[in-house]
């Protein structure tokens, strides 16, 4: 278990005011802030993963509740018909993203837009998001990272023409979110809605031979 470097500003500011207080005779508030830290530690948390080693498989680009499982006519990236599974993070699931599949990244979008709750059917076309296009020799998927209305920053650690292993952290979004992948038809999705998963290690598909 590791903690993102983003967490330590968050982690080390209310530390210095749980000190504050606890020095200034606020026992109750420095409590208080001490406890805030521990989440912003648990919050930034990057727990080790089994990451499948087999290139057929599909993994997961995040942990939480799998919200929705669409199938579409086309999509800009993929360009073909394909499905899309759409999941949602609460504020107590690890937040980083993780790469699905192995590639380079091909395409890469920043859309400004709305902080609507992250549950809503809407927040993947009115909110804010960031889009990666990732591609081998197998197979285009999209990865889109969308805010909530708690989720207010979107953190990306890679850019254009980057090459991701499956598993690799790409970025994170702060303070709860949706995540949404998007493969081609080709590819046997394996999870359904109401499932939990795990970043970098839940199996939400297998590319059909």
């Amino acid at each position: 278990m590791s903690i993102v470097r983003e967490g330590y500003i968050f982690i080390f500011a209310a530390i210095d005011i749980a000190i504050i207080l606890y020095f200034t005779d606020n026992p109750h508030a420095a409590i208080f802030f001490t406890l805030i830290a521990c989440y912003f530690a648990y919050f930034f948390r990057n727990p080790k993963r089994e990451i499948p080693t087999d290139e057929n498989l599909i993994v997961s680009p995040a942990d939480g509740t799998v919200q929705d499982v669409v199938e579409l006519d086309d999509d800009d990236f993929v360009r073909e018909p394909c499905i899309k599974v759409i999941i949602f993070l609460s504020v107590f699931d690890v937040h980083v993203n993780r790469a699905p599949i192995s590639g380079d990244i091909k395409l890469q979008k920043y859309v400004c837009g709305r902080f609507r709750p992250a549950y809503k059917d809407s927040v993947g076309f009115e909110n804010e998001r960031h889009l990666i296009g990732i591609e081998n020799d197998k197979l285009r998927v999209t990865v889109t990272q969308i805010a909530g209305i708690l989720a207010r920053r979107i953190v990306s650690w890679v850019t254009l023409d980057d090459k991701l292993e499956k598993g690799d952290l790409y970025g994170m979004i702060r303070f709860g979110s949706c995540t949404e992948i998007v493969v081609p038809k080709s590819v046997e999705v394996l999870v359904k809605k109401g499932e939990k998963v795990r970043g970098g290690e839940t199996i939400i598909g297998r590319l059909k031979n």
